[in-house]
């Protein structure tokens, strides 16, 4: 999954981009209002954590002018204006979740988890697929055997992706957007390297490639 942070305390972004990482995330960081609102526009973020108290352009006019164009990624309005007609405002303007500072970062990830499942229709709680399981604190995939199969960071990312959009047609093109960050290098061949290496852990038949589509991930294999 992809995530656009929204901080212009550089301390705290740099801090919560290492604990992001490590959760899987593949994460883009914009300091200010003006920045943030571009790349929110540009780019296919599954969710984005946003700051209010933002340099050149408030993080409240950022989500509203997100809105307006009907923007509709998730955001979590993260911010130490914890007063009660403020989270009012935010929700008005069109948060979906809100956390006040200080927080603990294993909350914010379970609510940024909690919002990209709630955006996926009829996405179970558990990441289950047909007896797969994604153990998403230990970033592995667990089988039906029980045997629990440890991914690198890459392979995460992309089989999360793919267990939340089964049986869809997806190119290489949306999985590079959803799988990288936006300074990364985005050669799409690359996802066929990881591709292969997630047939050689779950079974050749489970991603199916779909000439002029991309690949499909199968809920069912026969």
């Amino acid at each position: 999954m992809r995530l656009l942070l929204v901080e212009d305390d550089r301390d705290l972004a740099a801090a919560l981009l290492k604990h992001l990482g490590r959760a899987g995330f593949a994460v883009d960081v914009a300091h200010d209002g003006e920045e943030a609102e571009y790349l929110g526009d540009e780019e296919p973020y599954d969710a984005v954590i946003l700051d209010l108290g933002l340099p050149k352009r408030p993080g409240l006019t950022v989500l509203q002018n997100w809105r307006r164009r009907r923007n509709n990624m998730p955001v979590l309005i993260l911010t130490a204006w914890d007063a009660w007609h403020e989270r009012v405002d935010g929700f008005k303007a069109g948060a979906d979740d809100y956390l006040g500072k200080p927080f603990h970062v294993e909350e914010l990830i379970a609510r940024l988890t909690a919002l990209i499942r709630r955006g996926q229709a009829g996405v179970q709680q558990a990441l289950r697929v047909d007896g797969l399981l994604l153990d998403e604190e230990r970033q592995c995939v667990v089988l039906d055997s029980g045997e629990a199969r440890k991914l690198t960071g890459t392979e995460f990312r992309l089989l999360r992706y793919f267990m939340l959009h089964p049986d869809k047609p997806l190119s290489k093109s949306r999985l590079t957007e959803h799988v990288y960050e936006y300074d990364a290098d985005k050669d799409s061949n690359v996802i066929e390297v990881y591709i292969k290496r997630l047939r050689q852990l779950l079974g050749a038949e489970r991603i199916e490639t779909r000439r002029g589509q991309g690949y499909l991930f199968r809920r069912t294999i026969p």
